[in-house]
């Protein structure tokens, strides 16, 4: 199995993005390229070719949902492309819509910066089992 090295996350707010880009890339050491939209993530996810996408769920125009199903679309998430959401909104009847959707992990908010990295490689080890 590859090592987890390279991470899309789409967060709408600056001060979250920050924390967790500082958490993945500083603490994490991990390739980042962080996105403030889905419509800037669909612009720029290509040449950066993300073995995970990280999505927030509730942003304004386009959801994480709905940059899952538009990053699908346009070709840029393969199979084997690990996809986590992040999110306060973890009762049980979203948890098996995000599921539905394709989605294998959910982080919730409010997440622990110094953990971050560590949870996403759990999660890509468990998605490359």
């Amino acid at each position: 199995m590859a090592e987890l090295k390279r991470v899309l996350y789409v967060e709408d707010d600056p001060d979250i993005r920050e924390i967790a880009s500082m958490a993945l890339v500083d603490v994490g050491g991990l390739e980042l390229l962080a996105c403030e939209s889905g419509a800037q993530a669909l612009r720029a996810v290509d040449g950066f070719a993300p073995q995970m996408i990280l999505l927030d769920v509730m942003m304004p125009e386009m959801n994480g949902p709905q940059t899952l199903a538009a990053l699908k679309e346009q070709g840029s998430v393969s199979d084997h492309t690990a996809v986590a959401f992040m999110t306060a909104k973890v009762h049980p009847e979203e948890l098996l819509r995000y599921k539905e959707i394709g989605v294998k992990e959910v982080i919730a908010k409010p997440f622990d910066p110094m953990l971050l990295a560590d949870q996403l490689r759990a999660f890509w080890g468990r998605f490359n089992s």
